[in-house]
């Protein structure tokens, strides 16, 4: 892959809007869900650049558990078990991310209380 084509995946998936198509309020399946709000739900963008490079960081790593099951460095069983642990791990730390990043998305600066 070059830099050019991975940078026009991303600005694809960037641009990627869940946009359901607008259905008056009488005939939608959902009555409470408001057309208005149907179609401005989108991917923000760098949640979609961040699962990205999470997705290819884990691929790297399962590659490279191939290639060293390839040369011998792993046997079977560990390689099975690094399949594992790679996977979860790459899972985890990109829910950890994106919690991180959805806590910061939209903070209270002075949460106003009730009395």
């Amino acid at each position: 892959l070059s830099i050019s084509s991975l940078k026009c995946i991303i600005s694809s998936l960037t641009s990627l809007e869940f946009n359901s198509p607008t259905v008056p309020l009488s005939k939608s399946p959902l009555p409470l869900l408001s057309t208005a709000y149907a179609s401005t739900m989108s991917i923000p963008a760098p949640v979609a650049t961040g699962t990205f490079l999470y997705l290819i960081l884990g691929a790297v790593l399962l590659g490279l558990i191939f290639a060293s099951r390839l040369t011998g460095r792993l046997t079977k069983d560990n390689a099975e078990i690094a399949n594992v642990v790679v996977i979860i791990g790459t899972i985890s730390t990109w829910l950890f991310w994106l919690c991180a990043w959805m806590h910061q998305w939209h903070p209270l600066i002075k949460p106003i209380y009730e009395e």
